[in-house]
């Protein structure tokens, strides 16, 4: 479903810092930054600093009349009214000494309280009814009883527990609920903390909008709201800050740069951290909606956790977890295995899909198949499956694909394990 994007939020609208007031970060770390940045550039000019961290000019004038004023820079000349300058001696000595401590030199960041103010003012508001959430949910073949469960979940936006057999779908509808958001939302480049500088957008999980406005702090990248899907990889470290040694720089934890959006534990309870140290890292965030990180030297700060969690599993949940987790997951959605209509519905998809020629009836002889040899259930997941082996099977043999009798019956014999 294509979503129309509004440019910003409504109640969050940064405009540009011109003091230092404003900022909300202090001066020397503007002055650090500046030393980094030219001791990697060499020669700039106050215009192109102001564009690679993100700062006014009134505030970058500030920290360069400074710099002149202890001799950090020399001025090379002019560009029109610009400044052409690179660091002296004893600015390269500063810089280099600054490096050592962290080698960030990007946009400058936000303070914790503006980050902070942000996520909880750009919290999710959804709103939904079934027509528009069957139509977020259209490539999906789904029934009214589901999405009358899934709607009221969302609107909520609390957090969702997602279970029942394998295959039936629960991933792709976790996935898509990032749909019923409309809107987007402003994160920053890093927060600062105690003067250490936490880098938290990232552009592999963050869709970056192409929406240039002016009059919004630089510092603030608008986005996609997040969806970020975690499985069998997800390790404690991933949620908590991780420090790089060789850049003193912090990289966000996965739940903070998931913020006003989704996190998606995919089979939960199949990941390297044992359900039972995920729900206890978790307990008090999904409760009350703030999380503790803390620095490597041990100032420990609260962030906000403005996110919807999304369990994903097909294990019984008693044997995940205790009453007292699942009493704070207040919406618990069962995905059951498909109807015969539902499958022959997702099968004749597929083959639209596919192009693939087949027999009128290869939809009943495939659920015979895949009902055989003592297996009870029809899964979602077995025509696209069934038609993708196909499909290898026609490419082994240098043909197009077809589906016939005696071709489901080769794909079914290497798809099935035998009982």
């Amino acid at each position: 479903m294509a979503a129309t994007l509004s440019p910003v939020r409504t109640g969050f609208t940064p405009s540009v810092p011109q003091t230092f007031e404003d900022l909300g970060i202090s001066q020397s770390l503007i002055l650090d930054l500046l030393l980094r940045r030219l001791l990697l550039e060499g020669f700039s000019t106050l215009q192109q600093l102001g564009q690679t961290l993100k700062v006014s000019s009134p505030i970058l004038n500030i920290v360069f009349q400074h710099m002149r004023s202890q001799q950090l820079v020399e001025v090379k000349g002019m560009v029109g009214n610009d400044y052409h300058f690179t660091l002296s001696q004893a600015g390269k000595m500063l810089a280099s000494e600054r490096f050592q401590i962290t080698q960030y030199a990007g946009a400058a960041p936000v303070s914790l309280k503006d980050y902070h103010n942000a996520t909880k003012s750009q919290s999710a508001q959804v709103k939904i009814d079934r027509k528009a959430l069957r139509s977020a949910f259209s490539d999906l073949v789904v029934t009214d009883q589901l999405l009358d469960q899934l709607g009221p979940a969302l609107v909520s936006q609390n957090s969702i527990f997602i279970y029942g057999p394998t295959g039936n779908g629960k991933t792709c509808i976790a996935e898509r609920m990032l749909r019923v958001y409309q809107d987007a939302i402003l994160l920053p480049y890093a927060v600062e903390v105690d003067n250490q500088i936490i880098s938290l957008y990232d552009p592999v999980v963050h869709q970056k909008l192409d929406a240039e406005d002016y009059d919004i702090d630089p510092r603030w990248v608008l986005c996609r709201r997040p969806c970020i899907v975690v499985g069998g990889e997800l390790i404690p470290s991933m949620l908590e800050l991780r420090l790089d040694e060789s850049s003193g720089i912090y990289a966000a934890p996965l739940q903070m740069k998931a913020n006003n959006g989704i996190f998606i534990v995919d089979d939960f309870g199949r990941q390297l951290m044992s359900p039972r140290d995920l729900l206890n890292r978790w307990i008090v965030p999904l409760d009350r909606r703030v999380d503790y990180l803390m620095l490597r030297y041990g100032v420990k700060f609260q962030i906000p956790f403005e996110l919807m969690v999304v369990f994903s599993t097909n294990l019984e949940p008693s044997d995940l977890a205790d009453e007292a987790f699942l009493r704070r997951i207040h919406n618990k959605i069962f995905i059951d295995a498909v109807d015969d209509k539902a499958f022959d519905q997702i099968f004749h998809r597929v083959l639209a899909s596919s192009n693939m020629p087949y027999e009128p009836d290869s939809a009943e002889y495939l659920r015979k198949l895949c009902l055989r040899e003592g297996r009870t259930e029809l899964r979602a997941c077995y025509p696209a499956d069934i038609c993708n082996i196909l499909t290898s099977i026609g490419k082994y043999e240098g043909r197009p694909p077809y589906m016939t009798k005696s071709e489901l019956e080769r794909a079914s014999a290497l798809y099935f394990a035998k009982g």
